[in-house]
């Protein structure tokens, strides 16, 4: 494709499709839009959904066809396994989507690029190390995954963090009695104490916390283990962050790359944290399509 025409190019075929798929006793919610003939499967944020990712439709429709995919717990997806899902299903989930919409076993086998943003580079990520054959890139927009958070692997792996995080979950008042002592002692800034308020001050967000942490706790992306297949496999790497972004840094970015420069290059943008938006299309797209 001409660069010169690449970002005034609209892709005039609206093929954006909203599917369904059956999964043991669960509904899996996908988006597929796009006519190209390579293959990407896009992975959402926290409290996001597929539709983040429809606005590639028009400026890379023709070069791919998108398979986004609501998670568990997000989007129009009706999650009825309770907190398991693992590695596994999600891999079978992506191969059952990719053999029903060719209505052929060998498309399970065709090359893929992955693309993540923030805890969908983390699922990205795990994907990743379980075919890597099959993977022809990762695009990693301001990924989580690339550095264990502290207080996700006590609530989540760890049978005390976890009883603690379902108390607080149901009765969070000692816990905004705390964060207020640590406000007052400037331990911990505005922006993080309004950022918890949200989450912890509404029950049905709460719950939904509780939930989607768990739902995704055991993908636990190994990061020498992807380096190294990184290196055999020779799988490009491309990682956007933004330079304002205070949630992920892109320092995460710079230390993973080390050892597999040639395959993984990173770019910062002028964004915050929220860099999966069409306003910020030139830069991303040089990442899908080159």
């Amino acid at each position: 494709m001409d660069q010169d025409n690449l970002f005034t190019e609209i892709f005039q075929s609206k093929t954006l499709e909203r599917h369904q798929l059956t999964y043991k006793g669960s509904q899996v919610s996908y988006l597929r839009f796009g006519v190209g003939s390579k293959t990407a499967f896009c992975f959402h944020g926290y409290g996001e959904e597929a539709a983040t990712f429809s606005f590639l439709e028009k400026y890379a429709g023709n070069e791919y066809t998108f398979y986004a995919i609501d998670l568990p717990f997000h989007g129009q997806t009706i999650w009825n396994e309770g907190y398991d899902f693992s590695l596994k299903d999600l891999r079978e989930i992506i191969n059952t989507i990719q053999t029903v919409d060719d209505h052929s076993p060998e498309t399970t086998c065709r090359h893929i690029t992955l693309i993540g943003f923030s805890l969908g580079g983390r699922v990205a990520l795990s994907l990743y190390q379980t075919q890597p054959a099959n993977i022809d890139k990762l695009v990693l927009l301001a990924p989580d995954g690339l550095k264990i958070n502290f207080w996700y692997w006590l609530s989540t792996q760890t049978q005390i963090g976890n009883r603690l995080f379902a108390l607080t979950m149901k009765k969070p008042r000692w816990f905004f009695g705390f964060l207020q002592l640590l406000n007052k002692l400037r331990l911990v800034n505005s922006s993080i104490f309004k950022f918890v308020n949200y989450y912890i001050g509404d029950p049905e967000v709460r719950e939904l916390l509780y939930a989607r942490w768990m739902v995704l706790r055991k993908l636990k992306p190994g990061l020498e283990s992807i380096r190294s297949l990184v290196r055999n496999h020779k799988t490009s790497v491309r990682l956007i962050y933004g330079e304002h972004d205070r949630i992920i840094l892109p320092v995460r970015g710079e230390k993973f790359r080390k050892g597999i420069e040639g395959y993984c290059t990173l770019s910062v943008i002028h964004s915050g944290h929220q860099v999966l938006h069409e306003k910020h299309v030139k830069e991303i797209l040089p990442a899908l399509l080159y």
